[in-house]
Parts: C-alpha cells; structure tokens; sequence
C-alpha cells in the first residue's frame, strides 16, 4: 500500500555574492589582513612620520586604492608580519597573497610611509614606518591625492 506524504517545496542552491564592502573594495574573508599604504609626501619624510604630515594613499593608476592582502598564517599571524610583508611588497621584492605586486609607477615603500592594517579580528592599526621597524601612531588626518611628484615616480 502506497501512502501520499505532502512535504513543502525547497529549493537548495549555492549563492555566490561579489557583494563589495563599504569602500569599495572586494569583501576579506576573516582570516586576512588587509593593508593600505600611505605615502608620506612631506618634504622631509625621511626623517619620520608626524600627524599633520601630508600622506596619499597608494592606488591602482585608475584611482581606486590599492589594498594587499596577506592570509593569516605561521608566516603572518600578527599586523607587525603583515607590516613587514607589506614593506617586502611595497619595495618589488614579493607580491601579497592574491599575488598583487607593487606599481611602477609609485615609488617604493620608505621610512616615514604610514601603513594601516586591518586586522582578521577587524582591529585596525597604523604603523610608521622607522628605519628599524614600525611605531605605532595615530589615524593620520591630512590625506591628499596620489600627484605628488616625490611619490608617483620610480626609484
């Protein structure tokens, strides 16, 4: 004997979204550090970030920001290894995770650059960078656009 069994209709389907986040930019996963670097465009940046100091950010040569990317690891597990990721990216020697390399048109990442560094645990922090290492300073407050000549050339 047969016995009819009304059960609902569903419906199973994989949902891919290329949703961008708030910025702009592609959505991180949650095991990423995402940086953005911001160069200092001070006449003496050499001798060290200061707030107030004018920084651009880094971008892609049709404007929108440049950001890298590092999964979280044993080689990244803090946003000092992501800094010193980011500063072997931004000098043409690596590339970041998504295997996105530094612009030639931009000039390599130096002292006195600002790096900033969202973190898996959505912690943000902004880095100087010092001749040895980083130092931990405020969100800078005096961006400008990406025309200087001191930063869009070649070293």
């Amino acid at each position: 004997m047969t016995t009819t069994v009304n059960r609902p209709l569903t419906v199973t389907a994989r949902i891919t979204t290329t949703d961008a986040d708030a910025d702009g930019s592609a959505p991180t996963t949650p095991d990423t550090y995402t940086v953005t670097v911001y160069m200092n465009t001070h006449p003496d940046n050499f001798g060290g970030y200061q707030p107030g100091h004018p920084l651009a950010a880094a971008t892609h040569p049709d404007g929108t920001p440049l950001r890298l990317v590092f999964h979280a690891s044993t080689r990244i597990h803090d946003h000092e290894a992501a800094a010193s990721a980011t500063f072997s990216v931004g000098n043409r020697v690596h590339a970041d995770d998504h295997g996105q390399t530094w612009p030639d048109d931009i000039r390599s990442v130096s002292v006195g650059d600002v790096i900033k560094i969202t973190t898996p645990d959505h912690w943000t922090v902004h880095l100087q960078l010092d001749p040895v290492g980083f130092t931990p300073v405020p969100e800078p407050t005096t961006l400008v656009p990406l025309t200087d000549p001191r930063v869009t050339h070649r070293d």
